[in-house]
């Protein structure tokens, strides 16, 4: 066994990740190095892009995100708009763009001028600082006119102005007595121990702004954006620019096991308190979008109370009558943010679709839905009057822009970064098949084959899960889990997309429920002996499965109830103990939905599927990865389980990052993720290991 620092050493001797001469088989030290292009804006012409590109400083172990534009009629190289900065948007007369920046110890709006007008795109001017708040702006959202900004800061409600929270922060930071008294969850969440803040909702003029901004969430007892992943899709203006609407929680004290979120109005000047129109539904309600003429209120909702995989369907309500009715109550898919048409007769919206994750329009009239992208993920969209502009990834190639008409026609890729990188660092080709698995139902599953590949050879395999469990290993591009990174080292990838993932029906998503051991094991197996069926370069000998979180959980079951099969496991961030989890995590509302119910009411629904209880029937070498920062899955599981292995005398290390989430996200941090877990599967799938 190697010791327990070797992966470190590995990692630092490596030196610093620099793109490879030539060609040469895809590694993770092209994927840290990759430029990722997003958040496409499209300016009010639909002439130009704006977007942002983070580029990877390998030595000061961060990215850095600067703003550039294309003009896609004449198309050619983008031009940098600011070097520093984030969340572009476009004015609405398309003279200037707005993003975050630094400015100092915060984050505040900017508004950089364009010249359209010259021979060549450009900035025009240098960039203004728009606002000058005491605290950092977090998120934010122009109005129709241009006259007023949506901003987000995290604020103590029971203060009066923002100096009062910066003041509260800084006596705190002077504080010598470290303790916090806490009287009620969460107490932490996500990576982030609590304070006492809330993400509030306020406005100002985006001239001549006064030093207090007003708010409009006063007495909303939750977070604006919500957190920890919230957006700007959460809250919005009518198109007169006099009402927002904005989705909320109220905290309370059940936080932790609610997911209902609703849908507030709130005059745009603070003159009133925020109005719920949502009230009646108990479950989520999100991302409201109003019609072009203001009289309909679009937004997503889900039916059962706290469950947050249920579908999300759209929803219309009559802001005069309080009617309301669902847009598309025939597709079986969940609907993400909304995007409303020039002629306000059509939304479109990305999900999940059977391994692909395109972007639909769905006609408001009638319902009726078209598939306007086929292959691949439709990570970001902004849609003009005859023009699209979307971001796309697939499993071969790293996000760029591309543009279409509104019907999704004459698809064409508008930038190009990577394209020397994807060039020389090559990649496998990838197959999706299906099968059939639980209860002689249709799963799908794709194989990805080696770089290198050679017809009559056989490679030795990473069985990839997925996690979620609500989720799927769709076709794109991802910086956590690449099965390119395995093709690279020579291995076959295979995955499975078993009951409970997305992109399949909403039965087929709920039907992990209280199952977390049954259907998805069994289509696991049955999908695991398909590929080996179908694909002969598959070497079953020499495998290895790997997971996270939900897919943690699963090599953990696993190894208690079907190892035969595999040379070793990697775990990150895996629920070891069912019982333990439910005290240990955050979000109880997800424990209990899939557990249907409180730990201390149903006993037995924690013990049914519960891997602790199978540690004595453990004998594969298996390697552990956990973070500190991750307060989803704490990481006192992994812990557990590597005594568990230690105890039995298995073969086994533990990686564990004092600095990470549930993500393990830090460049030099992903690099020796990849080093270890390639010299662990590297080690136990070698000819004669055993």
């Amino acid at each position: 066994m190697k010791p327990l620092f070797a992966a470190l050493a590995l990692a630092l001797a490596a030196g610093p990740v620099l793109a490879a001469d030539g060609p040469h088989p895809f590694s993770v030290r092209d994927l840290v190095m990759m430029d990722r292009v997003g958040d496409p804006q499209l300016s009010p012409d639909g002439r130009f892009a704006a977007f942002s590109l983070r580029t990877t400083d390998y030595a000061a172990n961060k990215g850095n995100t600067a703003i550039y534009l294309l003009d896609l009629d004449k198309g050619g190289t983008p031009v940098k708009l600011s070097d520093k900065g984030n969340t572009p948007r476009w004015a609405p007369d398309g003279s200037a763009v707005y993003y975050l920046a630094n400015a100092g110890d915060t984050s505040q709006l900017f508004r950089q001028g364009v010249d359209t007008k010259g021979k060549s795109l450009a900035a025009s001017g240098s960039a203004t600082q728009v606002t000058s708040t005491v605290l950092d702006i977090d998120s934010y959202k122009l109005s129709p006119d241009g006259s007023h900004v949506l901003l987000s800061m995290e604020v103590f409600t029971d203060c009066a102005d923002l100096s009062c929270t910066k003041e509260k922060l800084d006596g705190r930071a002077k504080d010598k007595a470290s303790g916090t008294v806490y009287n009620k969850v969460f107490v932490r969440h996500w990576d982030t121990w609590e304070d006492g803040r809330r993400s509030q909702l306020f406005i100002a003029p985006t001239t001549g702004a006064t030093a207090e901004p007003t708010l409009l969430t006063r007495g909303i007892d939750g977070d604006v954006p919500g957190k920890p992943d919230g957006s700007d899709d959460e809250f919005s203006f009518s198109p007169d620019g006099r009402s927002v609407f904005f989705d909320a929680r109220i905290a309370g004290t059940s936080e932790p096991w609610s997911t209902n979120f609703d849908v507030y109005q709130v005059p745009a000047d603070g003159s009133a308190a925020p109005k719920n129109l949502t009230q009646e539904n108990q479950a989520w309600d999100a991302n409201p979008l109003v019609s072009r003429d203001g009289k309909t209120l679009y937004y997503t909702a889900m039916k059962e109370p706290g469950y947050e995989a249920d579908r999300f369907g759209i929803m219309a309500l009559d802001l005069a009558s309080g009617t309301r009715r669902e847009v598309a109550p025939g597709w079986d898919r969940s609907a993400g943010s909304l995007q409303i048409s020039d002629d306000g007769k059509t939304l479109y919206t990305t999900t999940d679709d059977n391994g692909q994750h395109p972007l639909f329009a769905i006609d408001v009239a009638s319902g009726k839905v078209a598939k306007l992208t086929d292959k691949g993920t439709v990570g970001g969209f902004a849609l003009g009057a005859k023009r699209i502009l979307l971001q796309r990834d697939d499993l071969k190639v790293p996000a760029d822009l591309y543009t279409a008409d509104t019907r999704g026609k004459g698809l064409k890729q508008v930038t190009h970064y990577n394209a020397a990188r994807i060039k020389n660092a090559k990649t496998g080709d990838a197959e999706f098949f299906t099968f059939k698995g639980w209860n002689n139902e249709t799963v799908q599953g794709y194989v990805v084959k080696p770089v290198g590949y050679k017809k009559g050879q056989k490679y030795p395999v990473a069985f990839i899960i997925h996690g979620g469990p609500q989720g799927a290993m769709n076709d794109g591009w991802s910086y956590r889990w690449n099965p390119q990174t395995y093709a690279g080292q020579g291995f076959a990838v295979v995955t499975i997309n078993f009951h409970g993932s997305t992109g399949y029906g909403q039965a087929f998503t709920e039907s992990i429920s209280g199952d977390w051991g049954g259907k998805p094991l069994d289509d696991l197996k049955a999908g695991w002996s398909a590929a080996l069926s179908k694909y002969n370069f598959l070497d079953g000998d020499r495998a290895c499965a790997l997971g996270a979180s939900y897919g943690g959980y699963m090599v953990y079951w696993m190894a208690g109830n079907w190892n035969q099969p595999f040379k070793c496991f990697v775990d990150h961030d895996g629920v070891f103990d069912a019982r333990a989890m439910y005290y240990e995590t955050e979000e109880l509302w997800f424990e209990e939905k899939e557990n249907s119910g409180e730990q201390f009411e149903h006993p037995e629904n924690y013990e049914k599927f519960n891997p602790v209880n199978h540690v004595k029937d453990w004998r594969v070498p298996m390697l552990i990865v956990h973070s500190a920062k991750d307060f989803r899955i704490p990481d006192t599981q992994g812990l557990g389980a590597f005594n568990a292995l230690q105890r039995r005398g298995i073969p086994s290390q533990l990686l564990h990052f004092p600095d990470e989430n549930h993500w393990v996200l830090k460049p030099q941090n992903s690099v020796q993720w990849h080093e270890t877990v390639n010299a662990w599967l590297k080690q136990w799938t070698a000819k004669g290991s055993e």
